[in-house]
């Protein structure tokens, strides 16, 4: 795992900020559960009613210019990253212990308008790995990859929000030996 704050400037992030608040962001649904999050997909978006990624709309302009950004950062093309998900935090709002699905490898989050705090644990999770759970304080502006074992091996969540943040997360294909 890498993490670096200030990845974009005060005048980047709000600039940013306000282009995100014209995508139509939408409550993401988890199989019968509605979460609290909203969020919009780019690239692919991934149906958990089916287990499936599949396609979504193409990103606009705005966040294909930060994904060739994120993407030097992190020494992948920019072609790599086949998925773009920005999430809307309300305060009060929080994300479950989960790894991303398993169609992605390499993700990269882009923490704006306020501070978090990433959890993690240990996968496969069992209690007596209390001891192993750490925390991240991810602000605003900054970014942070996971790739192999911190993406494999890790899971993490997000308590609730004390105020309005936006993430966004860039994700690459998985590439399957089988």
């Amino acid at each position: 795992m890498i993490y670096q704050p200030d990845f974009l400037s005060v005048r980047d992030e709000s600039e940013l900020v306000e282009q995100i608040r014209q995508l139509p962001l939408k409550f993401s649904k988890y199989k019968e559960y509605t979460a609290r999050r909203r969020t919009a997909s780019f690239g692919y978006s991934y149906d958990f009613s089916r287990n499936e990624a599949q396609l979504a709309p193409e990103p606009p302009a705005f966040l294909m210019a930060l994904k060739e950004r994120i993407a030097q950062w992190a020494g992948e093309p920019a072609s790599s990253f086949v998925q773009v998900l920005v999430s809307e935090y309300q305060p009060g709002v929080p994300l479950g212990w989960h790894r991303d699905v398993p169609d992605f490898e390499v993700i990269v989050g882009l923490s704006l308008a306020s501070a978090a705090r990433l959890r993690f644990r240990p996968y496969p999770w069992r209690p007596e790995l209390r001891k192993r759970v750490f925390a991240l304080e991810v602000e605003p502006r900054s970014i942070y990859v996971l790739r192999d074992e911190a993406r494999w091996g890790w899971q993490h969540s997000v308590p609730p929000v004390p105020q309005l943040r936006y993430s966004v997360t860039l994700r690459t294909a998985r590439l399957r030996s089988d």
